[in-house]
């Protein structure tokens, strides 16, 4: 009996190679998003210039009033005449008009309802 149980667990069989290889290759494709989203926002972190209204990681919205390079910091006006000084990295995202979006995109027209489009029927 044990003889038995042995000689078949010398073979391998393709799915506890794949079972093995599945978590690998999981892991390898999830650090991959990973390092793509951190790299998208260090970009957008260094593409940030005076005017961009921004919100931080604590979420304060402002405006970019300075930056300096040597140092990697940013002052930012958060009500009028209140600024901060912070680091590049306590940005979070880049606040961006609906106006600029549709230019980004090439779209001249906005996502509303067709002025030309029959409404609902009414009697």
């Amino acid at each position: 009996m044990i003889d038995m149980l042995a000689q078949e667990g010398q073979g391998g069989s393709p799915l506890s190679f794949i079972i093995f290889l599945l978590p690998l290759g999981l892991l390898f494709f999830l650090m991959r998003s990973q390092k793509k989203k951190l790299q998208a926002q260090q970009a957008l972190q260094q593409q940030a210039e005076v005017g961009d209204e921004i919100l931080t990681t604590s979420g304060i919205y402002g405006t970019i009033v300075e930056t300096d390079d040597d140092e990697g910091t940013v002052v930012v006006e958060i009500a009028p005449g209140t600024q901060i000084k912070m680091v590049r990295a306590g940005i979070s995202r880049r606040l961006v008009d609906d106006e600029e979006e549709y230019e980004e995109y090439g779209s001249d027209e906005a996502d509303g309802p067709d002025d030309n489009a029959e409404g609902p029927i009414r009697s």
